[in-house]
């Protein structure tokens, strides 16, 4: 599997979710309350969402598809209403993962919710983890705002991915991300590094034909 691949099937669909209420819910929630729960959240429907909450269902419920919490759900339809709710909970877990080790950062990072990713750094989220980070995913995303509040926040820029050792500049260089190459190259990226395969950032920017990117690496860093 190539690494593209890996990232579509990595942030693919969602498809159906699979319900084990009775494993998940208190004894008082009706049944099919869990699906209207996270049905609520996708349809940003903050009527029924508060309603559900006041039956007893809080926001750290799990979805098995995922393994997405309420408020990872939320980041990822960008129903910003039904985050605001989720997130003000007071017992709402901020540093949740989701199956595949994915947190609300690394989420809001992908997608490029740049108010999201404000708040939880205003709240104090992890920032540097082992394997995938947020900084790798805005680098995805390309989001040179985010790939700054990130850096400012002392995300590691050198960090590498799990298996392929691709660093967040190899990501952004790969994928054509010129603004996001420029702060990362600013911020003291080391664009010597190698990947597994023993390409650096220039050589995946040339590979994938990203000229753009080829003429920020060979910029010198903006101080």
């Amino acid at each position: 599997m190539t690494l593209l691949e890996k990232l579509r099937f990595r942030f693919g669909g969602l498809g159906r979710f699979v319900l084990y209420t009775s494993l998940l819910l208190p004894g008082a929630a009706r049944a099919g309350a869990y699906e209207e729960y996270f049905q609520a959240i996708r349809m940003d429907n903050v009527y029924f969402l508060k309603q559900l909450m006041q039956r007893g269902m809080g926001p750290n419920l799990i979805e098995p598809k995922r393994g997405y919490t309420g408020l990872m759900l939320a980041i990822r339809e960008d129903s910003m209403k039904a985050f605001d709710v989720l997130v003000n909970a007071p017992d709402v877990n901020l540093e949740a993962q989701a199956t595949n080790g994915d947190t609300p950062l690394m989420l809001a990072s992908f997608y490029g919710n740049v108010p999201v990713v404000k708040l939880l750094l205003a709240r104090q989220v992890e920032v540097n983890r082992p394997g995938w980070t947020a900084l790798h995913y805005a680098a995805i995303n390309g989001s040179s705002e985010i790939v700054k509040l990130l850096l400012d926040a002392s995300a590691y820029v050198d960090a590498e991915s799990p298996d392929d050792k691709m660093t967040p500049v190899m990501l952004a260089a790969m994928r054509g991300r010129v603004a996001a190459v420029e702060v990362l190259r600013d911020n003291g990226a080391d664009l010597s590094l190698k990947n597994k395969d023993g390409l650096t950032a220039m050589d995946l920017a040339k590979r994938y034909g990203q000229d753009g990117v080829i003429d920020a690496l060979n910029e010198k860093p903006r101080q």
